[in-house]
């Protein structure tokens, strides 16, 4: 028996809400299979000969957030993750709120280190310019230019670029630091 699609408002709460409460609750993460499929375009273009690395689902109480992919032309070791080449891939299971998006996103930076007042304002600013709204399927996906940049792409298009070496270590280290708050994620995105 197959259920009634939710009402788009009540779809934009729950997701909204699985966001803010995410952290506090577990994660579900599965680890790559074997077979190892070609990386999405953006990818290809932006990181050749990359490969995934892993893969993980984010849940919060039974619902599917996104299914996340890491991607990389190298093998990654938790503690390097800032010195290489990256990309990660986050497919959306439900719609979300761009605004919602980079304000957690913020959050969970703030919780890697300390961030001055400025910088965060000026950085969600910056994502929420960059980060749209997204329904079921849709994709964004970070490319990680170590002391460099952020590079973001929303279903294959360039989307905006970030250039502070600061965001981009704490904005893929919500993901990958020994810190993050979903160590069960980083373990299947680092393919353990």
């Amino acid at each position: 028996m197959s259920r009634a699609p939710l009402p788009p408002r009540r779809a934009a709460l729950i997701g909204a809400l699985a966001l803010l409460a995410a952290p506090a609750l577990p994660v579900r993460a599965t680890s790559s299979p074997a077979a190892a499929p070609a990386p999405p375009p953006e990818v290809q273009a932006e990181l050749p000969g990359a490969r995934r690395v892993g893969q993980g689902r984010l849940r919060w109480l039974g619902w599917s957030v996104y299914d996340a992919r890491l991607w990389a032309p190298q093998p990654l070791a938790g503690a390097d993750f800032a010195r290489l080449p990256l990309a990660l891939e986050l497919e959306y299971l439900r719609r979300l709120e761009g605004r919602r998006i980079a304000e957690r996103s913020l959050d969970e930076m703030r919780a890697l280190g300390p961030i001055e007042e400025a910088d965060g304002q000026r950085w969600l600013q910056q994502m929420a310019a960059i980060f749209p709204d997204v329904d079921r399927g849709d994709r964004i996906t970070g490319v990680q230019r170590p002391g460099e940049s952020a590079r973001f792409f929303v279903n294959t298009r360039l989307a905006g670029e970030v250039r502070d070496a600061a965001f981009t270590r704490l904005f893929f280290g919500i993901w990958l630091a020994p810190q993050t708050s979903q160590p069960a994620l980083r373990a299947a995105l680092l393919g353990g």
